[in-house]
């Protein structure tokens, strides 16, 4: 070490003193200091410039570029675009900002990673971007879980033939339309096709609610009450001209004996109690009405004061009227 010299003040070194080497060249640690300051370098870090080196302070003052993104120095790699420096954590998407890393295309004059761009010019041109490889949709597309996709990107669940954009979903899988009408699907007993949306139940039978009908005037019944005869449905009108009143408890043709009463028929074994269910023999039990349903005398009895009255004084009245 004695042959060495101090790369600064060109004086050699004593036989025990503390030598800094540095990529193979030798200072004193007195001359071992920042060119700009002449202070020692903190914890040894520095930075070099054609051959000088400086701290960390005065090379980011003198040398080191700002950030466009935060306007801290920038000390390692650089991303450039439009003669402006960056981070490459601060190099960010305009439109998402996701990093970049590098990787990016312009889209009306800003960095903007790929899928923004190819989601903002299908939106200007009006069109789907496939959620799988983003780019834009210019056929028709297959919906599947609300997002849209280019066909081709699917096979049939089942039969593993490509799709296309007829394609349906079920239990989280997409099926061509011969499949998913094999699948366990309910079937409109008027048309025979499968149900895909609202069903009704009625007669043992699913249909779809516009083709659950009268059997006689084909109208809809849309939710309203509905006759049965021997496997068919009809509304009340043409139920009553086909085959007379019908129980107002089964809404069928009443049996061999029917009992007719406010303004109702029932089958005699239909002619229950309103408030318990029993079935009230017309010729032997006594019954009251209430709100137009026969009531027997112990249920009857069960109901509040207040509201016997109000029901004997609409009885009286409607009898002074008769």
């Amino acid at each position: 070490m004695t042959s060495s010299l101090c790369a600064i003040c060109r004086e050699g070194f004593s036989r025990n003193e503390c030598v800094v080497n540095a990529n193979g060249v030798h200072w004193h640690q007195r001359c071992f200091v920042c060119v700009q300051c002449l202070q020692p370098f903190p914890d040894g870090l520095f930075f070099e410039h054609e051959g000088r080196k400086y701290c960390q302070e005065d090379y980011e003052l003198l040398f080191a570029p700002i950030c466009s993104g935060c306007g801290q120095y920038i000390i390692g790699r650089i991303f450039t675009h439009k003669n402006a420096k960056w981070h490459p954590k601060c190099f960010t998407c305009y439109r998402c900002g996701n990093e970049l890393n590098g990787e990016f295309v312009k889209y009306q004059g800003n960095p903007t990673c790929k899928p923004c761009a190819a989601a903002a010019r299908a939106v200007a041109d009006s069109k789907y971007l496939c959620a799988r490889c983003n780019h834009i949709i210019d056929t028709d597309h297959l919906t599947f879980k609300g997002e849209p996709y280019h066909p081709h990107h699917f096979d049939c669940f089942d039969c593993h033939q490509p799709l296309t954009h007829r394609a349906k979903e079920l239990h989280s899988h997409l099926f061509c339309v011969t499949c998913y009408d094999l699948k366990e699907l309910s079937v409109c007993a008027a048309c025979k096709k499968p149900i895909e949306g609202r069903a009704v139940s009625a007669l043992d039978k699913k249909w779809h609610p516009e083709h659950f009908a009268c059997a006689h005037c084909e109208r809809a019944f849309a939710g309203e009450r509905f006759y049965e005869n021997k496997g068919m449905a009809y509304c009340e009108i043409h139920y009553k001209k086909l085959f007379g009143d019908p129980c107002f408890y089964c809404c069928q043709s009443t049996t061999n004996t029917e009992i007719a009463e406010f303004g109702k028929t029932w089958c005699e074994e239909h002619f229950i109690c309103h408030g318990c269910d029993i079935v009230i023999k017309f010729s032997s039990t006594k019954y009251l009405e209430v709100d137009l349903l026969p009531t027997c005398k112990k249920c009857y009895n069960k109901l509040p004061e207040e509201y016997k009255k109000r029901l004997k004084k609409l009885f009286d009245t409607g009898r002074r009227r008769k």
